[in-house]
């Protein structure tokens, strides 16, 4: 078996247990590696589990897409539109959509060529609502209020984890004037469990007056938006607005993957509305969240190429410092006959076992931290500024091995080029002054 010169030698270096200056370089360069990837490992797990938790907590409000009629952003009064029509089954019936998409190669379009793909999933909910515009009312306050009224089949998968007081509502009784309002609106009009307040409304140039009881308060920490919203029966605001049993403002629709979103949205307008409802999704119909979270990936990405960079000149240094050390044995190599290349590799396996070690560190730190604020939330956040009282997280381990292995190819790359300085050293001028 023929043995790997460069790499025997580049092991004996590595796990050399001779003190000297080098030594020193190299455990700030494992640090500098250790350093850079925690703090990449950090950045995406956060902003991984602030682009989950801000997205389930407004899909899980208000859906993925929504259905009204095409007329509801032309006039200020509300058509309705029904809620047991036939294209509501036919919806609820998608499973999954075949979509064509262009063939390319190494990135460019083959002008003809299309293949057949597969959405990620399809339709997994689907529920009325209703609103109604309103003034709020206690004895000592009063506010705006959009109620929203939901029925029985309202999607109650991510709303019980936002009720901070009180309880759901119980749509078996149809006495019930249950109110569930924001923590922002309750703090400002002085809300509180079981007390009756009054919402008044417009209908037909008529103030129309109802009592409710505030069942439950819930916090989203979308504040801009928890000032607005309350959720009530959907009885009760079809009784507001003098419409029929069948008669709601829209459907919204949830789907099983949020990458499926426009694609679905469109079959949903195109293939299955009748011509006078539209359909929307919810990032168009509320897009500053969406936009914001965006920023966020720029953020990230600006993050992770300067660690990066930290990483590669951190190594670039200390590979320079470990060539002009060892002079003398580069010299003694070329002068048994060893190839510039092959010398040169000795130095790229070193490095490379430096940046293994920095990696096995640096993912020990990123992972024990990302753990901690796990489990303790110790990281916390202003909620008005960024809608989580605290730092989130998302083990996303695959995006993790990605990182891991674009952060050590890309680094022992850039190292390639700084051990030319190799081929410029002569063997018998440092062989003469030894």
């Amino acid at each position: 078996m023929r043995m790997n010169l460069p790499h025997f030698v580049a092991r004996r270096i590595a796990f050399s247990r001779s003190k000297s200056f080098t030594k020193v370089i190299v455990r700030i360069a494992i640090a500098a590696i250790a350093l850079s990837l925690a703090t990449m490992i950090i950045t995406t797990l956060i902003i991984g589990g602030f682009k989950k938790e801000i997205s389930s907590k407004v899909f899980g409000f208000w859906g993925h897409i929504h259905i009204t009629d095409t007329n509801i952003n032309r006039t200020f009064e509300q058509i309705p539109i029904s809620k047991s029509a036939d294209y509501i089954d036919k919806i609820v019936e998608i499973e999954w959509l075949n979509y064509q998409v262009p063939v390319s190669v190494l990135g460019f379009e083959m002008i003809g060529k299309y293949k057949i793909k597969r959405t990620a999933g399809g339709v997994r909910h689907v529920q009325p609502f209703a609103w109604s515009a309103g003034i709020i009312k206690t004895k000592k306050e009063f506010g705006a209020v959009q109620l929203k009224g939901v029925d029985e089949s309202f999607d109650w998968q991510y709303l019980p984890d936002f009720i901070v007081e009180g309880e759901p509502l119980d749509f078996n009784d149809e006495n019930d004037n249950g109110l569930i309002v924001s923590k922002v609106m309750a703090r400002a009009l002085e809300l509180k469990i079981g007390q009756r307040v009054q919402v008044s409304t417009l209908r037909e140039n008529k103030e129309l007056k109802r009592a409710f009881v505030i069942k439950g308060i819930y916090n989203t920490g979308l504040e801009e938006y928890d000032k607005k919203f309350a959720i009530a029966d959907l009885r009760k605001i079809q009784g507001m607005l003098d419409w029929g049993s069948d008669e709601v403002s829209g459907i919204e629709v949830f789907l099983d993957e949020i990458e499926d979103l426009e694609l679905v949205n469109e079959y949903i307008y195109n293939e299955i509305l009748p011509a006078r409802l539209y359909s929307e999704t919810i990032r168009t119909k509320f897009p500053s969240i969406f936009e914001w979270l965006k920023l966020q990936d720029i953020n990230e990405d600006l993050l992770l190429w300067l660690m990066l960079v930290v990483a590669i000149i951190n190594m670039i240094t200390a590979l320079l410092i470990l060539i002009l050390e060892r002079t003398h044995m580069i010299g003694l190599l070329k002068a048994l006959g060893s190839t510039n290349w092959q010398i040169r590799k000795i130095f790229v396996y070193n490095a490379a076992y430096i940046i293994l070690f920095g990696l096995l560190i640096g993912n020990i730190l990123g992972l024990g931290i990302c753990f901690l604020q796990d489990q303790t939330h110790f990281i916390t956040l202003d909620e008005a500024s960024y809608y989580l009282s605290y730092a989130p997280v998302q083990f996303n381990w695959f995006s993790i091995l990605l990182v891991n292995v674009f952060c050590f190819f890309t680094t022992v790359v850039f190292l390639i080029l700084p051990t030319y300085i190799v081929t410029s050293i002569n063997p018998i001028k440092t062989l003469r002054f030894e």
